[in-house]
């Protein structure tokens, strides 16, 4: 043990005499009133006392108002055991421990208190508890060495090597090789111990009992060779050890120049597999002890050495791994997912199973998709009642991110409840009642209603209630109370009294049903519902009503059908004339668009406009010439015509919308269409660097496409991020990559080069080159060349052609010539 074990820091016992409990005990030369600093000291310290109880007044109303408030409750007991108030401290750490676990140096602490404050049966006892509770906790070899220790120094029975005594202790180190002997880089320090705790029982054994020592040497020879086939540091120097224990015994006399040499072969062959396995992880053992790297890339080390073992098959080992990555990180949700995930795969082992659920839930209850596995785990396991309505119970004084937590959770409660009833597993479960199943719809109902008003996760929620009611419970009345109910919360859903309808006609209720029908026919529904009900109650009429029936429910929605049809013409012809309006605004507004650009927009028509005005092109003037050609382009454009390519260049360009360079960014699809920024934030707290998120929408509808842009600090956190691939949110698998922005810019170049403004290199340039003599890709083609125009030229361009006579006779047809001809064709 170290020296900080051996040696625990005092703690200072409040006087029984002293009525402040607060108030720590007072040394002797404290109290002597000829010592020159008594007054300042007392002074000092009455003022670090005030200030003392000030901040333990914040922190319990902090606690009371917020009981899982893990640093309030850290600060608390230190606070508290700076004080040196013993039984404020010791309920203030078993309050934490209830609800949050304690760290492995925490319970350390509080293990060496309390044996510095007392002695005996008692003290054993409780210390012992504390150290259970420890070990359960979290995976630490340094704590389970406390634990050993502390059980062969202060239990009598170990002391004085009884047989009770010796095999308490044995139990204890084969549990502590058990939980922590595949620990590569530790685990050999228990085995150590393990052998020394043999060794000094051997020491102990009377030289002329030969058969007593025999055996022992024995079982220090079984312990040494296991620990040979187990992969760990420094194996070499405990084969060195076990030569050299070998020799003492006589077993060897001559070891020879090589390790394996003089020993067996079977342990030689144990010990080169091992150190095989050794080789092949300690590279991965050399990242995750890197301490001093960020712990986002410790993690997905860790990820990747879980991915390597999982590939050898060995489950304990993957198991113990996991448990290390934990102790490192007990708040990554994601590891304790893929963990219990790994476990219910693989272990058979109920209680196991639900050992590390519910140490999940304790590091991570805001995440519902444990507290779900959890129960699930419990019923695989056939746990009682008691057990179950327990955890459940603790899951609903938790807070989750969304509505559809809570209703998984709710629904995994009433599954469970509805399989003990429909067929119980567990002894006492005969004992169940249907009004607990009541009870547990009704609590769903009571949260859940003012959040999913009008949805179809409540639709469902009733549903489910109203159909056990009718079958499970053989409740008919109470099966029709689930309907009203929700027809008080979601009247205006035509699918709840559809759904209210068909429970009737299935139980054969067919004049209810009509009733039904009467009373919903002329209310009002969403989309289509209204015209919709009244075409279901005439369908109901025709396959179980009679004649009459089927004329009173005609008689009835006759005139209903004829007011929807005039509302629905009302509202179709205000969105046409809306719609008419709109798109004559647009067309205005387009129209408008060309007098508004200015010269300072296009360098290029300034140019031409600073020419001068005698310059002529096919006997007009050029202002003229270039007047026209815009009013034509206009024209062009009104009439569906297609503009020529210089007017086309002259247009206004809009306004871009604004580009992201995602340079660092993640692309994330398959997204759920409820998740929202604080869900994906939530998702990659784990991987932290998150910059942005940009969730992508559809324009007319508002609502998620599925997709989404994550911006990430700098690329080790975003090959984090595209780690996470494949993992679950809000029930669905993500797809993440890495967003490759200049893929689509060479795609877009590839388009471009076939249109008026694609250059060579897609960088947007316009070329002064005429469409048609812009290479053989980009000419007009095909038998349907008659309407390509001959004689129009782009404005300002010039062919290089020498002229011919007939040149001067022919002008560029105008655009009303153009279409004159077109028609005429």
């Amino acid at each position: 043990m170290d020296e900080e074990t051996l040696n625990p820091e005092p703690v200072t016992v409040t006087s029984p005499e002293n009525n402040n409990e607060d108030q720590p005990m007072l040394d002797v030369a404290d109290q002597n009133p000829n010592s020159s600093s008594s007054d300042s000291d007392s002074g000092s310290e009455e003022e670090d006392q005030a200030q003392q109880n000030l901040q333990l007044q914040t922190l319990e109303d902090e606690l009371a108002a917020n009981p899982a408030n893990y640093d309030a409750h850290v600060q608390y007991i230190k606070i508290l055991r700076k004080m040196a108030d013993i039984e404020k401290l010791r309920r203030a750490r078993e309050a934490m421990s209830k609800l949050l676990p304690l760290t492995p140096s925490m319970w350390q602490d509080w293990a060496r208190e309390e044996v510095a404050m007392g002695s005996g049966p008692e003290t054993l006892s409780t210390v012992e508890k504390l150290y259970e509770q420890g070990v359960f906790d979290y995976l630490s070899i340094s704590l389970w060495r406390d634990y050993l220790n502390f059980v062969q120094e202060h239990d009598p029975s170990v002391k004085e090597c009884s047989p009770a005594g010796v095999s308490k202790a044995r139990d204890l180190f084969e549990r502590a090789l058990t939980a922590a002997g595949l620990h590569v880089s530790e685990g050999n320090k228990l085995w150590e111990a393990y052998r020394e705790f043999e060794q000094a029982i051997l020491n102990t054994i009377d030289g002329t009992d030969n058969q007593a020592r025999e055996k022992q040497i024995q079982r220090i020879r079984v312990i040494f060779q296991r620990q040979l086939s187990v992969p760990h540091t420094d194996m070499r120097s405990t084969l060195l050890a076990y030569k050299a224990w070998e020799m003492e015994q006589g077993t060897i006399v001559h070891a020879g120049h090589h390790d394996q040499d003089g020993i067996s072969s079977h342990v030689a062959s144990a010990y080169q597999k091992a150190l095989e396995m050794y080789n092949a992880r300690v590279r991965f053992e050399e990242q995750i002890c890197q301490h001093d790297m960020p712990d986002v890339e410790r993690l997905q080390h860790f990820m990747n050495y879980l991915k390597f073992e999982q590939s050898c098959g060995d489950p304990a080992r993957v198991q113990i791994l996991y448990e290390r990555a934990i102790a490192e990180f007990p708040i990554a949700s994601q590891l304790w997912l893929d963990y219990t995930r790994y476990l219910d795969k693989t272990l058979k082992v109920g209680r196991i199973i639900s050992n590390v659920y519910s140490r999940a839930v304790k590091n991570c209850p805001w995440v519902g998709e444990l507290w779900v596995r959890y129960l699930l785990s419990l019923e695989r396991g056939h746990a009682s009642e008691k057990e179950i309505a327990a955890v459940f119970y603790k899951s609903q004084q938790c807070t989750f991110s969304t509505i559809d937590e809570y209703v998984d959770l709710f629904l995994t409660r009433i599954d469970g409840l509805r399989r003990r009833l429909s067929c119980p597993a567990v002894e006492g479960d005969n004992a169940l009642d249907y009004s607990l199943l009541r009870e547990t719809f009704q609590s769903a109902s009571d949260y859940l209603s003012p959040q999913m008003k009008n949805t179809d996760g409540l639709l469902r929620l009733y549903a489910y209630w109203s159909r056990l009611e009718l079958h499970l419970g053989k409740d008919l009345v109470a099966a029709r109370g689930v309907w009203e109910s929700l027809l008080k919360i979601s009247g205006t859903m035509m699918e709840a009294w559809q759904g209210y309808i068909a429970m009737e006609i299935e139980s054969g209720h067919v004049n209810e049903a009509r009733s039904i029908y009467r009373r919903c026919y002329s209310k009002r529904f969403s989309g289509t519902g209204s015209e919709d009900i009244c075409y279901l109650w005439l369908r109901f009429e025709r396959e179980f009503g009679s004649l009459d029936d089927f004329d009173h429910a005609e008689r009835k929605v006759a005139p209903r059908l004829e007011e929807l049809q005039l509302l629905r013409s009302k509202q179709e012809s205000k969105l046409t004339e809306e719609k008419e309006n709109s798109f004559k605004k647009n067309v205005r507004d387009k129209r408008k668009q060309p007098s508004d650009v200015t010269d300072e927009q296009y360098p290029a028509k300034r140019q031409k406009d600073a020419a001068p005005k005698q310059k002529k092109v096919h006997g007009k003037d050029y202002e003229v010439l270039n007047l026209a050609e815009k009013n034509e382009g206009e024209e062009k454009k009104d009439k569906g015509a297609k503009p020529d390519v210089e007017n086309e260049m002259k247009q206004p360009v809009p306004e871009k919308t604004k580009v992201y360079a995602d340079q660092c960014t993640a692309f994330v699809s398959n997204l759920h269409l409820k998740a929202n920024n604080e869900h994906l934030r939530q998702f990659f707290s784990d991987v932290g660097g998150v910059v942005a998120i940009r969730i992508l929408k559809d324009k007319f509808t508002g609502k998620s496409r599925g997709l989404a842009y994550v911006d990430f600090s700098d690329d080790a956190h975003l090959a984090a991020a595209v780690a996470k691939n494949k993992q679950t949110l809000l029930g669905k698998k993500l797809s993440i990559a890495r967003s490759d922005p200049k893929r689509g810019k060479k795609e877009h170049a590839h388009t471009d080069q076939t249109g008026v403004a694609g250059g060579s290199g897609g960088s947007g340039e316009t070329s002064n080159e005429p469409i048609a003599h812009r290479g053989s890709n980009n000419a007009i083609k095909g038998k349907n060349t008659f309407a390509v125009p001959r004689n129009v030229a782009a404005l300002g361009w010039s062919t290089n052609k020498p002229k011919t006579e007939n040149q001067d006779e022919e002008k560029p047809k105008s655009n009303d010539e153009f279409r004159n001809m077109f028609l005429k064709g």
